[in-house]
């Protein structure tokens, strides 16, 4: 009995983490290039009882063993990067990558961070920044009699200048490929970090090289869709119901032990 409290337990456990994750795909709904989560579960060990394949007698096998479960757990939470819907902004400096690929963000302390969020902004140096302020990278500084900007699809930046002047070229930029992007270390503000798992990055040139060109003008939405989250959340409920009346049936059974025997 207690083995059956314990394993019920696990079981409520996981159900309310999951919710968690569902919760937090539900929020960002709305947030720029997120990628929703998945809740990955694993059994927990078993405890075996009767081997399978054991000698039953003399000239007899098991052809099935007696084992049983000690519950569940959640062993992680794995990024789903399917590519999200384009919406179209105008703003020039709004940009999607079509495919594969992550922008590079400076970071404060000098490292570099990852992200699929294009809504970038000019600072008062001229210096093309996220929205926290942090530089992309490679730097674009637009110049100050900037009249209209282009940002080609293999991330060659042009910038028309006022009064006749013509145009410059401002910089390339490039796209940040990873073997294994689900390895990567979710930091928040839209921000992912190298790992182990993930491998190093690969810099490319948009559209070439397995890198997904860049569209100007448009912001790549969240991939969460909101009806299959809810039906997630649904299945989610009634599991955690489940095993709290799981937990309800082995306190009754036990009750009816003390009383009765």
């Amino acid at each position: 009995m207690d083995a059956s409290l314990w394993i019920a337990k696990t079981g409520l456990d996981a159900q309310q983490k999951r919710m968690s994750v569902i919760s937090n795909n539900l929020a960002n709904v709305n947030t720029t290039g997120f990628k929703r989560d998945r809740a990955v579960f694993e059994d927990l060990l078993y405890q075996s009882i009767r081997q399978p394949g054991g000698q039953s007698g003399p000239d007899t096998q098991l052809p099935t063993g007696l084992m049983l479960g000690t519950g569940t757990r959640l062993v992680a939470t794995e990024k789903n990067h399917i590519q999200g819907n384009m919406i179209t902004t105008g703003n020039a400096l709004d940009l999607t990558i079509g495919g594969e690929g992550f922008f590079q963000i400076q970071q404060a302390d000098g490292t570099v961070a990852y992200s699929r969020d294009g809504s970038f902004k000019v600072s008062n140096a001229g210096q093309v920044v996220t929205a926290n302020g942090s530089l992309l990278i490679p730097p674009i500084v637009l110049p100050e009699n900037l009249a209209t900007l282009t940002i080609g699809q293999d991330g060659t930046v042009v910038a028309e200048l006022t009064n006749g002047a013509g145009q410059v070229q401002l910089g390339q930029l490039q796209v940040a490929r990873f073997v294994n992007p689900a390895g990567l270390q979710s930091m928040g503000q839209n921000l992912y970090r190298e790992t182990p798992g993930s491998g190093a990055p690969q810099l490319l040139v948009p559209g070439q090289g397995g890198g997904g060109p860049l569209y100007q003008g448009t912001l790549e939405a969240s991939n969460v869709n909101v009806v299959e989250e809810m039906v997630s959340m649904i299945e989610t409920q009634r599991a955690y119901e489940v095993n709290s009346k799981a937990i309800s049936a082995v306190d009754g059974m036990l009750r009816f032990l003390n009383n009765n025997i």
